[in-house]
């Protein structure tokens, strides 16, 4: 005990004749005196530059031209403190080695370093707002920005690259490829996935395009747009490029264990593309009775509306495997039909001149291929059977409700003209 005592005060001895050391020494106060002063001086020019510039004062409008860079730059404002003590930590430390006399500037050094950690902590805590990147980039920067500033970023790097996981033939891997590797991948498939959505976006509203050569096109560029983005991650990752085969034979294994709905998607997926039997914008059954227009043809399935709003997910092989109506494929134009009954006293031969008019009528009702025509269908039980055919360009449903009109339609004509429509009856005798 006496022994740690002892110990002890002769380190606190040897600290206390390293501050009087310090506290004698003209560069160690000049230090002092240039942190302070930075400390003084950066929130006055914060506030200065806050007032004049009104890219920090005024908050940008909805309608503000490059409204979201403006609004990066305002709400950057609020730690304009914390960027001007970072620089004018810089630029003191700059002045203090410049000057003979004092020559020294490790002190300001570490507290520049220390606040500009603070600045990348209140950078992400401000600009990022999904709860989990913001933890990863704060438990990743963070201790990095710190390794940095004490000067041991250099062996860390050392013994990353020098920790060797696996190797890709005679080519070793490290632990630092590795974290290059998770580092550019999450980056550039984030920038890509941007760039790929845009792109596609650009493609389809080429009008001048067919609908399909537009898909094909938007399709062809995003498979080129990835293939790049990961020769640049291998690249970046310091991954040589003939590791790629060891990754196409990977997902070649993987494929043949369980991966083939996936591949057998992915591969009709483009044989739809390229044959144009479905494009965006048709009309389709599908064999287990739902329709819908198709939406979008992705690489694993195809997305069909239907007419009341839901989207359906269909795996493309459904499209190459499976028989499918296709209502618009080759011509949006449709025949439909209209059904009633008329009294068996009706004159059937006047029907038609009645009739056949009132649909001409309508400005969706088609004169080609055909022209509308009533037809006797059946005897009923009650009436003659009769219906309409008749053709229009489109599908029977949304803005379009060509049977609900015409079906209107024929009640007006049949009302006008007294004209029966008849009806079940019972009639029950008695006897008294």
């Amino acid at each position: 005990m006496p022994t740690n005592r002892a110990e002890f005060q002769a380190l606190l001895n040897e600290w206390g004749q390293q501050l009087l050391t310090w506290a004698q020494s003209p560069s160690f106060l000049a230090q002092l005196g240039a942190i302070i002063a930075a400390i003084i001086i950066a929130p006055l020019i914060a506030r200065f530059i806050r007032k004049r510039v009104f890219l920090f004062s005024d908050e940008p409008s909805d309608d503000a031209k490059l409204l979201p860079a403006r609004k990066i730059i305002f709400t950057a404002g609020g730690f304009l403190r914390a960027i001007f003590l970072v620089l004018l930590l810089a630029l003191f430390a700059a002045i203090l080695k410049a000057i003979p006399s004092l020559g020294q500037d490790w002190l300001v050094k570490l507290a520049q370093s220390l606040a500009a950690v603070f600045l990348i902590y209140r950078a992400i805590k401000t600009f990022i707002s999904d709860p989990l990147i913001r933890k990863v980039l704060v438990w990743t920067l963070i201790p990095l920005s710190l390794i940095i500033s004490f000067g041991y970023f250099d062996e860390l790097t050392s013994f990353l690259d020098g920790a060797v996981v696996f190797k890709i033939g005679e080519a070793p891997i490290s632990l630092m490829s590795l974290i290059r590797l998770g580092i550019f991948g999450s980056l550039f498939f984030w920038l890509g996935g941007i760039s790929n959505k845009r792109g596609q976006a650009a493609i389809r509203s080429q009008e001048s395009l067919d609908v399909g050569v537009r898909e094909i096109v938007a399709k062809l560029f995003q498979i080129i747009l990835f293939v790049i983005i990961t020769i640049l991650v291998m690249g970046a990752a310091n991954i040589p490029l003939s590791g790629l085969v060891v990754v196409f034979s990977a997902v070649a294994l993987g494929i043949g264990f369980g991966l083939q709905p996936i591949a057998a998607n992915f591969v009709s997926g483009l044989i739809i593309l390229f044959d144009r039997s479905v494009r965006v914008g048709d009309f389709v059954i599908l064999p287990d009775g739902q329709e819908g227009f198709v939406e979008a043809i992705n690489m694993r399935n195809t997305v069909v509306e239907t007419t009341d709003g839901k989207d359906i997910m269909v795996p493309n092989t459904k499209f190459t495997e499976d028989a499918y109506e296709n209502w618009t494929h080759k011509d949006p134009r449709q025949r439909y039909e209209v059904h009633f009954t008329v009294a068996y006293d009706t004159d059937l031969d006047q029907l038609e001149d009645l009739i056949i008019p009132e649909f001409l009528k309508h400005p969706s009702v088609l004169k080609e291929p055909e022209m509308p025509d009533l037809e006797f269908r059946e005897f009923g039980d009650h009436g003659a059977k009769m219906a309409v055919e008749f053709w229009c360009s489109g599908i029977d449903d949304g803005p379009n409700k060509f049977t609900s009109d015409l079906n209107f339609t024929v009640w007006r004509v049949l009302r006008d003209n007294n004209i029966e429509i008849p009806f079940p009856q019972l009639v029950v005798h008695s006897k008294k």
